[in-house]
């Protein structure tokens, strides 16, 4: 819920940010106007939503899990699905059944909330590298057309800035997902552990699942930014350069020194958002468990 809390916050603070985005990929030189530009864009577009429509699953069934696990054994003896502290006697049947449904409409809130800014934060990632293919399509097929070669540049530019206001403005999200979630992989593990109950055993188990898809949403997607960005330079390399004249050469140099250094999604400027991070969260939360299980 603390995760949720901050994602909201997170999304009602860049609103104008969000927009600015969405504006960059919606003009030009950055919208895509051939048929296959557009078919670059669905292939992206489609991988995402089935990624996402994965992700929404899991949280489906998750929740559909913990609620119908807490009617039937909390229900009857009238505990809650979490403990909590509450400001007032819940002993009365209305006071329990509106405390009861209360939890439970957090949890699945609570849970959509999750998916949908995980979501629109991994999609811009997704049209990062979606931008950076249709670059390279338009210099490798339309590389003679000298407009075309200063749309390339200033579309460059553009997938610069994207990344830049994507890592300066939601490096709080990121931050934040990355600490919480390890936490919660942690204390989940040991609670996996401990605990002696078959259903308990399931939903602890769908918890962690959650979790770690989450990270692994956004380490995947970040890793592929850094990729796709890396092979722009070797891409531009392989086209049929040396038939172009000078000025040309010269721009194309311009685009492969800035692809020089990758764009790299970060988490406050500390933690690359790649693979690597994923397995180093990993570690660190088994490595938490493991100090866990020796206090």
């Amino acid at each position: 819920m603390f995760i949720s809390s901050c994602k909201l916050f997170s999304l009602l603070i860049n609103r104008k940010n969000i927009n600015t985005l969405l504006d960059i990929l919606m003009k030009k030189p950055c919208r895509p106007l051939r048929p296959n530009e557009m078919k670059i864009q669905y292939t992206f577009d489609k991988d995402i939503e089935i990624n996402t429509w994965r992700y929404v699953y899991l949280g489906i069934a998750t929740c559909s899990f913990v609620v119908s696990m807490s009617l039937c054994i909390n229900l009857d003896k009238r505990k809650l699905t979490y403990p909590a502290w509450l400001p007032f006697d819940y002993s009365s049947t209305i006071l329990y059944s509106l405390t009861f449904a209360h939890q439970l409409m957090c949890l699945i809130i609570g849970s959509f909330l999750n998916i949908a800014c995980d979501s629109l934060f991994c999609g811009f990632l997704v049209h990062i590298c979606c931008q950076i293919e249709i670059l390279t399509y338009r210099l490798r097929e339309n590389i003679s057309y000298s407009d075309i070669l200063s749309e390339c540049i200033r579309q460059h530019c553009y997938i610069f800035r994207f990344a830049f206001i994507i890592n300066t403005k939601f490096r709080l999200l990121v931050i934040v997902q990355f600490v919480i979630s390890t936490l919660v992989v942690c204390f989940s593990l040991y609670r996996l552990t401990k605990t002696t109950s078959h259903a308990k055993h399931v939903e602890m188990t769908l918890c962690m699942m959650c979790m770690l898809t989450q990270i692994f949403f956004y380490c995947w997607y970040g890793n592929e930014v850094k990729l796709k960005s890396c092979e722009l330079s070797d891409n531009i390399f392989k086209m049929e350069w040396i038939t172009l004249n000078k000025k040309k050469k010269k721009s194309l140099i311009i685009i492969m020194r800035r692809a020089i250094m990758p764009i790299q999604i970060t988490s406050a400027y500390i933690i690359s958002m790649n693979l690597e991070s994923f397995m180093t969260i990993l570690k660190m939360s088994y490595s938490t468990y493991n100090l866990l299980q020796q206090i």
